[in-house]
């Protein structure tokens, strides 16, 4: 070490008092490849999804080494820096699981309710078949409103969640709809190509703040007549209420929904039930989500099928 080296390194031992590592929260630069995005490593200890695990971050609730981290994009590594989130401290990543889960209605597709209904986290609380460590965190896969019903994926996997939930991805989401009236062909034709609906939530454009979008194209056919009949309807993305809104921009009012199919897998657990994913069913999900075609079993299981009309009493 040459004088002017040694020095400044003097110089700085005695400044600092001690050489030891510097927080990481302070040290990482921009542009620096070393260690995972936070949000990243949030979501693969399952704390929340990635898009979840960035309003966290942004909320500033996380702290690294005794520092609030509140920008995105600061890498970090998982073995050595200390990550607390919302003063809990984080340990390494969670195995992964995910779930399949058959939502009833009158449940709310989030973690926490403000106002106080009950939530898909409620269903997964109660003992259920086959092992869940009960400290996993799981959160679901997209949403399905209040008055739907069907399959709904729970996971801690936040970059397959966010990854299956982008709609570039083209994963295949296969419903029964139940429609008020029955539709002309016209209508019924209008939402297999595209059809503008309005963008954003219904107390949005309530208030005036419309925003019109097309849809892209969907899957229509016709399961069981009637006055009020049923069809299924498979789409490629999931936009806010998209199958109601579909269907009332022809005129007609939603009655039931219910999800029976999410990539290659099939609604095959009764309501309020579910259960962990095989291993095959993993990887058919992560082929899905990077837009490869995957191929679900030709003979629907029990609760994706509409049950048989109940016989008429003959007075």
């Amino acid at each position: 070490m040459n004088t002017v080296a040694a020095s400044e390194a003097i110089s700085m031992k005695q400044e600092h008092g001690t050489e030891r590592r510097r927080p990481a929260a302070a040290t990482k630069q921009e542009g620096d490849p070393q260690g995972e995005r936070l949000q990243k490593i949030l979501a693969s200890a399952g704390v929340a999804s990635r898009r979840k695990a960035e309003e966290l971050i942004l909320a500033g609730r996380v702290q690294v080494n005794g520092q609030v981290v509140a920008e995105l994009g600061t890498r970090h590594d998982p073995e050595r820096d200390h990550i607390k989130v919302d003063g809990k401290l984080l340990r390494g990543p969670e195995r992964r699981r995910y779930y399949m889960l058959n939502k009833p209605r009158g449940y709310v597709t989030t973690v926490d309710d403000p106002q106080g209904r009950p939530t898909v986290m409620d269903l997964m609380a109660k003992p259920k078949h086959g092992p869940r460590p009960e400290h996993v965190r799981l959160y679901p896969v997209g949403r399905l409103d209040y008055l739907s019903e069907g399959l709904l994926l729970m996971t801690n996997d936040g970059e397959l969640a966010n990854s299956l939930s982008k709609a570039s991805t083209g994963v295949e989401k296969t419903y029964l709809v139940k429609v008020s009236g029955v539709p002309d062909a016209a209508g019924l034709e209008q939402i297999r190509r595209g059809i503008a609906i309005d963008r954003g939530r219904l107390n949005e454009i309530r208030a005036g703040r419309r925003d019109r979008i097309v849809t892209a194209p969907a899957a229509v056919k016709p399961v069981r007549g009637g006055e009020n009949p049923w069809y299924e309807v498979t789409l490629t993305e999931g936009r806010n209420r998209q199958l109601r809104k579909m269907f009332e921009e022809i005129g007609h009012h939603v009655e039931k929904i219910r999800r029976i199919g999410y990539g290659a897998l099939r609604l095959d657990v009764a309501p309020g039930e579910f259960r962990e994913l095989a291993p095959g069913e993993v990887m058919a999900l992560e082929r899905a989500s990077k837009g490869l075609k995957v191929v679900p079993k030709k003979k629907l299981p029990e609760f994706a099928q509409l049950k048989a009309p109940a016989p008429r009493s003959r007075r």
